[in-house]
């Protein structure tokens, strides 16, 4: 029995020393969060703007976003936050309220915040949508496409 026990604590030892030095994820935000987290200590953000129904934008999540490279850089340089494109939560975010005033207007309603960040003039609405902000909250880049692994870097890299 004891034996057992002992082969047991082993293992579990064993897992979690070889997990120490993984990665856990990306470190992602929401936007009340990042309000509170760039009054303490201004850095560049990332935005990724997504859908449930959004293909290359799930492709994102599990590749790109994953992958160990992208996943350091964020963490140690950006904050990164997540946004359901069409959620019907109000948010706060700098002084303001926002929502999604297309609720019942519109297919696949996009909220608001989505629409100010994401929004290229002459075309619809349209995902996966990745946002680069400075330090100071001005936005530097946009992307309309999927970004790989080696695409993303670049960008942030950048």
């Amino acid at each position: 029995m004891y034996r057992k026990h002992l082969i047991s604590f082993c293992v579990v030892l064993l897992l979690g020393y070889i997990g120490m030095g993984q990665e856990k994820g990306v470190n992602w935000l929401s936007f009340e969060q990042l309000e509170d987290s760039l009054a303490v200590k201004p850095k560049k953000v990332l935005i990724d703007f997504y859908a449930d129904w959004c293909v290359y934008c799930k492709k994102m999540e599990k590749v790109a976003f994953r992958d160990p490279d992208v996943v350091s850089r964020l963490n140690n340089d950006y904050y990164v936050v997540k946004m359901d494109a069409e959620t019907t939560d109000t948010i706060s975010f700098g002084g303001g309220n926002y929502r999604n005033k297309q609720l019942g207007k519109k297919r696949r309603p996009t909220h608001e915040i989505a629409l100010l960040l994401a929004s290229r003039k002459g075309y619809p609405f349209s995902l996966p949508a990745v946002v680069i902000l400075n330090e100071k909250f001005e936005i530097t880049a946009r992307y309309f496409e999927y970004l790989s692994p080696a695409k993303l870097m670049e960008v942030i890299n950048e």
